[in-house]
């Protein structure tokens, strides 16, 4: 039995291609979600085809900061614990977000084996991002089958037990495949003049007054250039609201501030965009296999992907923004094609570890 627990916005994005494999091939799955974003789950649900989840650990209001992951995490779990049968099969789980953990110690707690998708990735600093890469170490103690988007990641889990699975890329590439078959029929509203498309939500940087000013003042820099569309998550639009810079935006008559779109109308905004002004790891992805200019609003990153090409760490220095603003034309490139599966690597090896019977 292969269980699929998730419970954010990205998490679902990269599952999406895999659970769609598995799906083709007639390989049943449960899909157990935690909740972490049950609000806003739905659009992906309906936008990539999915059925709605199998299991519900949690229902309420989007877990959006540390201190509400300390009392969902513990309830999370016991509700795991109770709702699965122990059994012999795997557990797939996804990338850094604390639902990762949760899924991963669920497994072993009953008998499962861990299939840890974006496993390797790593900034090297334990503090930074906090508490994603905490997350991921923990994560690969506790993981079985290691699928890995690239070498770097292959040779940051070869310290850890299990096996190791190459993917070459990141299963967001499939997703990124699944919206280019449909981006025809994307209806979004996109601006008339050339634009910068922004979206702002790690807890390094929503949950520092100093990057927010920063981020701010960046994207008000870029509104003396040409538009910026800057999509809102709800914690960062409540943070900017707190710290009074959502007015300082608000005033700009060239910054528009926009709620949270599904997937694919967000990725047709990325598509026509100029660049991209994020501090998401998936977001310096996508850029990567799009070919378009990514400033990232971290210290580092645990991505390589388009760092020296396409992407430039911000590292919150002016003068790095400024050199890019000057440069970023000469970082376009084409996008990459979609020759690899990273979702068909993953599905291959789990039928046939299902042949063997686990």
């Amino acid at each position: 039995m292969i269980y699929v627990l998730l419970g954010t916005r990205a998490q679902l994005i990269k599952m999406a291609p895999v659970m769609t494999e598995l799906d083709e091939r007639g390989l049943e799955y449960e899909f157990v979600f935690t909740g972490q974003h049950e609000e806003t789950i739905n659009d992906l649900l309906r936008v990539f085809r999915l059925r709605y989840p199998d299991i519900v650990l949690y229902s309420g209001r989007e877990i959006s900061r540390i201190s509400e992951m300390i009392s969902w995490f513990p309830v999370c779990l016991y509700r795991a614990l109770k709702s699965i049968p122990r059994g012999k099969g795997v557990f797939l789980v996804h990338g850094d977000a604390i639902s990762a953990l949760l899924g991963a110690i669920s497994a072993k707690a009953l008998g499962y084996r861990v299939g840890y998708v974006e496993a390797g990735l790593r900034s090297g600093d334990l503090l930074n991002p906090f508490p994603e890469e905490i997350t991921r170490i923990l994560t690969s103690e506790l993981s079985d089958y290691h699928f890995c988007p690239g070498e770097r990641a292959l040779i940051n889990s070869e310290r850890y037990r299990g096996e190791k699975v190459n993917t070459y890329y990141n299963t967001l590439l499939d997703s990124l495949r699944m919206f280019s078959e449909r981006m025809d029929d994307v209806k979004v509203d996109l601006p008339d003049s050339k634009y910068c498309l922004a979206s702002i939500h790690r807890f390094e940087n929503i949950f520092s007054k100093k990057r927010m000013e920063f981020i701010v003042d960046t994207i008000l820099r870029v509104s003396e250039i040409m538009k910026v569309v800057f999509v809102l998550h709800k914690p960062t639009r409540e943070r900017l609201l707190e710290l009074r810079l959502h007015e300082r935006l608000s005033k700009s008559e060239n910054v528009e501030l926009r709620p949270r779109y599904d997937y694919f109308k967000f990725m047709k905004l990325l598509w026509h965009s100029e660049f991209l002004l994020t501090d998401g790891g998936g977001n310096q992805e996508e850029c990567f296999y799009l070919g378009k200019p990514c400033l990232i609003m971290r210290n580092r990153t645990e991505r390589e992907d388009g760092i020296g090409k396409n992407a430039v760490l911000s590292k919150y220095d002016f003068m790095v923004v400024e050199r890019f603003l000057e440069e970023y034309e000469t970082l376009k490139s084409e996008p990459l094609g979609f020759d690899v599966s990273p979702s068909e690597i993953i599905v291959d090896f789990l039928e046939r570890k299902l042949n063997r019977s686990m």
